[in-house]
């Protein structure tokens, strides 16, 4: 089973696949840092030498790959699931979760990242905070297609895990 994890940036995918995939006996992935080390180069710098078109396009090659992996917990991008057919794709191939904040703590925990955002970047605190509305309401119509939607601020891991362990009994 893939158990993909989908949200906004700062939402704590990858610490949440961590904590799940231990919890499960699973393996844990973060496709942003799969993304790093394939092709050698961070996130945020290949945005400046590239752009985002091709970044979406290569990380969507990349997610398919994740098809041949079992027993995992697949941390994604921020974006992942918002372009191509990502997000209909991860539903058909695994189980999908989606890690819900409220503006106030995503703004709090990407203040507090050491994780450069491309999308971020160059942009002051009100701007910032006025981006993140804006790109979330939008993002939240792909990440809404999730199997299952949790509160990320107050994420309880043995409440999770019962939770997957019904839904992956169904399946």
């Amino acid at each position: 089973m893939r158990i993909y994890l989908v949200g906004y940036m700062g939402s704590g995918k990858s610490t949440v696949s961590h904590k799940l995939a231990k919890l499960l006996g699973y393996n844990s992935f973060d496709l942003d840092d799969l993304f790093e080390e394939r092709f050698k180069i961070s996130i945020a710098d290949f945005f400046v030498k590239y752009d985002e078109v091709l970044f979406r396009k290569l990380e969507s090659q990349l997610l398919k790959e994740t098809a041949v992996l079992d027993n995992v917990v697949i941390a994604t991008g921020g974006g992942t699931p918002c372009f191509y057919d990502n997000m209909v794709w991860m539903n058909k191939l695994g189980l999908t979760i989606f890690l819900k904040m409220n503006i106030a703590s995503i703004l709090t925990r990407l203040k507090d990242s050491k994780r450069k955002r491309p999308l971020l970047l160059n942009k002051k605190d009100e701007e910032v905070k006025s981006y993140i509305i804006n790109h979330l309401r939008k993002r939240n119509i792909y990440y809404s297609q999730a199997q299952l939607i949790v509160q990320g601020e107050s994420l309880n891991y043995a409440e999770l895990k019962c939770e997957v362990d019904k839904i992956l009994a169904t399946i």
